[in-house]
């Protein structure tokens, strides 16, 4: 797909060698007020890449990463020249990001949307006691672990992959629900579930077992019970070179050993 992206906005991580990419990006193509700009190139890792698709969520604005980060599945190759033609051919992937509802231990009640995954931590020695429940209906009675997460496509490469999850291509209408060192049932490992489906996490024994919530990097603690589910209406966009595609990178993820 061509666009016409006229105004970039450069934006970078505090690591000291995104800072001087984007200062000589900068001098290169210009650096206009992100609000206003066309187009975010976004200069570190992965985390920062999130941060910004947070910060952009819902504006309509596309998000163009490049790798100066010590990890860098989400962005594109480091390269100054051609960068408005790379922009131009960029494949455009929308993503819809999970909503998290987490009560707590006190009944307060807090959202917040998660581009990679929704996990539900033990927050003590003792290993978490979870019932898990798939729209409206108990599938797991009790599982007895260190975690649980559900993971998006997009977060399905990250710590829900270092958790034995499946890895999702980023237009499947999937969700990954994945535990984390799982004691019991010790043959379960998770499920894939239709991307419109609710997850109720229900923590058992909360006050000697506590748990905490976290959506990418928003944490609840002493959670009672954790609703997960995708936003139909939250989108953020995110764009990639065509011959270093999300497909291309999923495919070749699940070839490595």
């Amino acid at each position: 797909m061509s666009r016409n992206l006229r105004s970039i906005s450069f934006v970078a991580s505090e690591n000291p060698l995104a800072r001087e990419a984007a200062q000589r990006l900068s001098a290169l193509y210009g650096n206009d007020d992100p609000r206003s700009a066309d187009v975010v190139v976004a200069l570190g890792g992965d985390g920062f890449m999130l941060q910004t698709l947070h910060q952009f969520m819902d504006t309509g604005k596309p998000i163009y990463g490049m790798n100066k980060g010590t990890v860098g599945f989400l962005m594109n190759f480091y390269r100054e020249d051609g960068l408005q033609e790379r922009l131009a051919a960029a494949v455009e992937n929308v993503i819809h990001p999970l909503k998290m509802t987490a009560v707590n231990n006190r009944g307060e009640s807090f959202e917040a949307l998660a581009i990679n995954e929704v996990s539900v931590f033990r927050q003590s020695y003792q290993a978490a006691r979870l019932q898990i429940s798939i729209d409206g209906r108990v599938r797991l009675d009790e599982l007895a672990c260190d975690g649980l997460l559900v993971a998006t496509p997009t977060g399905s490469t990250a710590y829900n992959l270092s958790a034995q999850g499946p890895i999702i291509p980023i237009d499947a209408p999937l969700l990954a629900l994945t535990p984390v060192s799982p004691f019991r049932p010790r043959r379960w490992r998770g499920a894939l579930l239709r991307n419109h489906q609710t997850v109720e996490i229900v923590a058992l024994e909360s006050e000697k077992r506590p748990v905490n919530a976290v959506a990418d990097a928003t944490e609840v603690k002493s959670v009672e019970r954790v609703t997960i589910c995708e936003s139909a209406e939250d989108t953020a966009i995110i764009l990639f070179d065509r011959d270093h595609s999300w497909d291309e990178r999923i495919l070749a993820e699940q070839f490595r050993y």
